[in-house]
């Protein structure tokens, strides 16, 4: 049994070997239409070049691409439609105009593929392991077609399902979670597979458990800064092992690395085994920056079992006032949210400090100084939740040592409490059978409790970046920390990582996917005593 249990692949470049054409395609239509506007642009004329494929067409859907490359000429167009003439003068006329030439040369070069990718894709299927394909091409199912090799993949999300769903198209992540979701499993336990910048970047937005990129054009540097995980020349160099040693990987003791970053290194050369693969090692920058304060700090804090111990009763959580004071003074030096399944009112309350933003019911509530935000849909589920609620306690009042949390946009079911194995199996049941009769709520287990919330693809992950787009923060610019505990944090640590630090609080060393770990509360206490003394 894998750990991971769906692979996701971008089709050009990828699969197929057509990007090449798309190069061809973008270079014929830009060039022409620079020319034919020479004499208007009061410049010489520029040449569309490899490097301008990269930079602002590779990946992106076809009328995001044109935009693109021509604002980086200071060239502005009207949208138009999808329906524009190839001829007229928009940037979807000139994208149509791309799409009939690519088509073109479509018909005269049968697409090939790459070998090696088409052998781990039957591996995989002979693993059990579920196949998918997102790309942002609306020929996509065409191109598969004609490469004979449609039925290899369960799914299939295109150009031409993204824009009828209304799909973003990368960098955000969408039409990769909605793959996901069509093949039955959540992001966190699938993998992506890209070869454009766009294309990684897409994959961390959508909070994949796996980010790998594929440098055909020598590009690795750049995959590695947009946030892939792995980065290998060629999918001939990945096997299915070692993409199961990256999903059972353990954080490191961050009191052990912080000065001596030999231990990761060494972790590298492990996982490497000789393998043509480059992995980012920017959370190693990242981490010494921590300590030396080269950068704006942006902390993101869990509250139960992080900056509080983990209690007997959600009520009796208190934050002790030494904690207290080190955010305090940490609030002043740094941006500091707090991230909390609990209901927002209630953590914002307990930690009692103003000027933090307050992110609650997983992120579903968000409030600060210059923000806020309750999410749209998950409004709509707060009378299913109260519904639920007193179901809830009508069906498990006789289990003793159960506790109901109604949070609003979700409910917590603890069982910390009740001391019968028998009667913990009975409230798991019961909870996958409210949720199960429904298609609008999800289960997430945490330590003795499970989660009701609604079936949206939002979470602590989408929380932090929402807050970090709202606030204007460059991730080059600032470095990003997240420190929590529970299962219901991986969310956010998976948005993060390789662009931010992750830091799980855990006494054991166990599975995560942080990048770093402490033992305890006092533990992250040291950590913000070290920080401080060093700014």
């Amino acid at each position: 049994m894998y750990s991971f249990k769906a692979v996701i692949f971008d089709l050009d470049g990828v699969v197929t070997k057509t990007a090449v054409l798309h190069e061809q395609a973008w270079k014929k239509v830009f060039d022409d239409y620079l020319k034919s506007k020479k004499q208007f642009l009061s410049m010489p004329f520029k040449e569309f070049t490899f490097h301008d494929y990269l930079t602002y067409v590779d990946g992106k859907p076809r009328y995001e691409g044109v935009k693109s490359f021509l604002e980086s000429r200071g060239i502005n167009l009207e949208w138009g439609n999808s329906n524009d003439d190839p001829q007229k003068e928009t940037i979807c006329g000139l994208g149509n105009r791309k799409n009939n030439i690519f088509c073109q040369l479509l018909k005269t070069n049968k697409p090939e593929v790459f070998s090696s990718t088409i052998t781990f894709i039957k591996e995989l299927k002979e693993r059990k392991i579920r196949v998918g394909v997102a790309s942002s091409s609306k020929n996509c199912r065409y191109i598969l077609e004609s490469a004979g090799i449609l039925e290899l993949f369960e799914t299939i999300v295109d150009g031409v399902v993204s824009s009828e769903l209304e799909l973003k198209g990368k960098p955000e992540g969408d039409i990769f979670v909605h793959a996901a979701y069509n093949l039955g499993v959540l992001p966190k336990d699938a993998v992506v597979i890209e070869d454009a910048a766009s294309g990684v970047e897409a994959g961390r937005n959508g909070g994949f458990g796996l980010v790998v990129g594929i440098a055909r054009k020598n590009n690795e540097e750049e995959l590695l800064s947009h946030y892939a995980d792995i980065v290998v020349e060629d999918l001939s160099s990945l096997d299915i092992e070692t993409i199961q040693k990256w999903f059972n990987k353990r954080p490191f003791y961050i009191f052990d690395v912080w000065e001596n970053n030999s231990k990761v290194l060494s972790w590298f050369n492990c996982f490497k085994q000789g393998k043509d693969i480059y992995i980012n090692k920017s959370y190693l920058l990242l981490l010494k920056s921590i300590f030396r304060v080269k950068r704006n700090l942006v902390f993101f804090l869990d509250y139960d079992g992080t900056l509080t111990p983990i209690v007997e009763r959600p009520d009796l959580a208190v934050l002790p006032c030494k904690m207290r004071d080190i955010l305090r003074e940490l609030s002043l030096r740094c941006t500091v949210a707090i991230v909390s399944g609990r209901f927002r009112e209630d953590v914002q309350k307990l930690v009692g400090i103003d000027g933090l933003f307050y992110a609650g019911s997983h992120g579903f509530d968000i409030k600060g100084p210059t923000l806020s935000l309750i999410h749209p849909q998950a409004e709509n589920i707060i009378p299913l939740i109260s519904e639920i609620v007193e179901n809830i306690e009508i069906h498990l009042k006789n289990i003793e040592g159960v506790i109901i949390e109604n949070k609003k946009f979700s409910v917590a079911v603890h069982y910390r409490l009740v001391e019968r194995k028998e009667d913990v199996r009975k409230v798991k049941e019961y909870v996958y059978k409210v949720v199960n009769k429904k298609d609008s709520l999800r289960v997430m287990e945490g330590k003795k409790v499970f989660e009701i919330l609604p079936a949206l693809d939002w979470n602590k992950g989408k929380a932090v970046s929402w807050i970090i787009k709202a606030l204007n923060i460059n991730w080059d610019d600032a470095l990003v920390i997240y420190i929590g505990d529970d299962t219901t944090d991986e969310d956010a640590f998976r948005a993060i990582r390789t662009r931010g630090l992750g830091i799980l609080v855990s006494g054991i060393d166990r599975i995560s996917f942080a990048d770093f770990r402490v033992s305890s509360v006092s533990e992250v206490e040291k950590l913000f005593k070290s920080i401080l003394n060093k700014s």
